[in-house]
């Protein structure tokens, strides 16, 4: 069982289709390759609906690729969590390793800047 340990938790209302695990930025839709966050979303959604975000502490984010435990994480197009190399902001550290895309692997969220 994968657990999460928010310290922040905030309602969001979508403007686009939210997809459950997923980095997700202030105006409310999914964030794209390499861009700030908000939070994670806890539950998907469509525009309109209100979704639970955590902020800060650890969350639960779907993996778009390969990661390895400790490893730095940005947002891929699609708002999966991918590892930072050399460009994009800096969203989470991996807590788990993940052996491919579609896993969900617990990660610390950190304060994030482009």
């Amino acid at each position: 069982m994968k657990q999460s340990i928010p310290v922040l938790t905030l309602t969001q209302v979508l403007t686009a289709t939210v997809a459950a695990n997923r980095f997700t930025t202030v105006a409310g839709i999914q964030t794209g390759a390499d861009l700030n966050a908000l939070g994670v979303s806890r539950t998907g959604g469509i525009s309109g609906e209100r979704v639970p975000v955590d902020v800060l502490g650890t969350t639960i984010i779907e993996s778009g690729a390969a990661i390895a435990a400790g490893a730095t994480l940005k947002s891929d197009a699609t708002g999966r969590g991918i590892t930072w190399v050399t460009s994009g902001a800096r969203l989470a550290i991996a807590l788990e390793a993940a052996g491919g895309a579609g896993e969900f692997i617990e990660a610390v969220l950190i304060p994030n800047a482009a």
